[in-house]
């Protein structure tokens, strides 16, 4: 039988098919969310309801003694370990005890490098004086400040201009004498013999390690 369209139409096909002969495609069960919603409940409700737990920092179970060495006196029968260290001495004084014997270094060298300068130079004899330890402490102390306060320019630290203006630079070293220091300043003898100068980079610097 046909249809007003022209397609064939069979009765049958309007008849409820059974549940044995329906599509056999089966459909995904719905998820079910309730068990797990109801856990993840219970988790938030657990971490919820739980309270900080407080850190106790405890000693390790052996504590290692320290070892303390009763002094006995100076060896080789000297008086005092540090003659020059007297009851008078402020720790400042001290403490530049241990940078002694690098000032000194740096003090000989630059001089002897502004020596050989004058000697290889054209310009004759120049009027600067020799570097003293003090003046060392100085430039240092100034070159260790000025990476605390930046200026554009190395001679803006002594500027007189109001809004650049830094009176410590000016009032512990004139700017002519920290620019004579800052170029010869050295660490060892360029015309020393025995230099490895091809293979240690560091030859420049080597006395001081």
């Amino acid at each position: 039988m046909r249809n007003r369209n022209g397609f064939r139409h069979d009765e049958d096909d309007d008849k409820p098919r059974p549940s044995s002969q329906r599509s056999s495609i089966s459909q995904p069960p719905s998820p079910d969310f309730s068990a797990s919603s109801s856990e993840d409940e219970d988790d938030v409700g657990n971490v919820a309801g739980q309270q900080p737990q407080p850190c106790l920092w405890t000693l390790p179970p052996q504590p290692q003694r320290r070892i303390v060495h009763t002094f006995t006196g100076a060896p080789n029968g000297k008086s005092r370990e540090a003659a020059h260290v007297t009851s008078e001495s402020t720790p400042l004084s001290i403490l530049l005890l241990f940078f002694a014997e690098i000032i000194t270094l740096l003090v000989v060298e630059t001089n002897r490098y502004y020596h050989q300068f004058l000697v290889n130079s054209d310009e004759g004899p120049s009027s600067e004086r020799e570097v003293t330890e003090a003046e060392m402490f100085a430039f240092l102390a100034l070159t260790l400040q000025m990476g605390h306060t930046v200026q554009g320019r190395l001679e803006d630290y002594w500027t007189k201009m109001e809004q650049l203006c830094y009176p410590f630079c000016g009032q512990t070293m004139v700017h002519a004498r920290y620019y004579h220091i800052l170029c010869f300043v050295h660490f060892t003898d360029n015309n020393r013999n025995g230099v490895d100068r091809t293979d240690d980079i560091l030859w420049k610097i080597r006395n001081l390690f």
